[in-house]
């Protein structure tokens, strides 16, 4: 049924919650993780004053995010799974939606950040954002579920 399970991360151990579950799942089915990380990269204008220092930064972050992505998918592959690792730059909702269409994803498995209230209306949900417009199944998982 599942063949291929998307996971978006962000690099905290929130979103890495839902790890456990998606090997479990990965497992049962014979389905393959693709893993996510969308950068989240300043706006190069802030940096007009001096562009050598936003495009170090920029690189920094696109190595930190690489760097990043290498360690999971080696963890994942260290238990057996097959996982693919992929990174983007944008707004995390936008860019899980659109990889999910191009790798033909069969379910988004993610964490949530448990925000509500003024929290989530000051920091947003980007679970939220993705449940309302996914085409296919989301998996949502609280962290504190682990």
């Amino acid at each position: 049924m599942y063949k291929k399970i998307l996971v978006p991360l962000d690099g905290s151990p929130l979103a890495e919650a839902v790890l456990p579950h998606a090997e479990a799942l990965a497992k049962s089915e014979g389905a393959e993780i693709v893993l996510l990380r969308v950068a989240v990269t300043p706006a190069r204008y802030l940096f007009a004053h001096n562009p050598a220092e936003g495009n170090n930064v920029i690189k920094m972050i696109e190595k930190e995010t690489g760097d990043y992505m290498k360690a999971e998918v080696s963890k994942l592959q260290d238990e057996g799974v097959q996982v693919t690792g992929i990174t983007r730059e944008g707004a995390a909702p936008d860019e899980i939606l659109r990889v999910a269409d191009e790798i033909h994803a069969d379910v988004i498995a993610m964490s949530t950040h448990g925000y509500s209230g003024v929290e989530r209306w000051l920091m947003g949900s980007v679970a939220e954002k993705v449940v309302h417009h996914a085409r296919i199944p989301v998996m949502l998982i609280h962290p504190s579920l682990n």
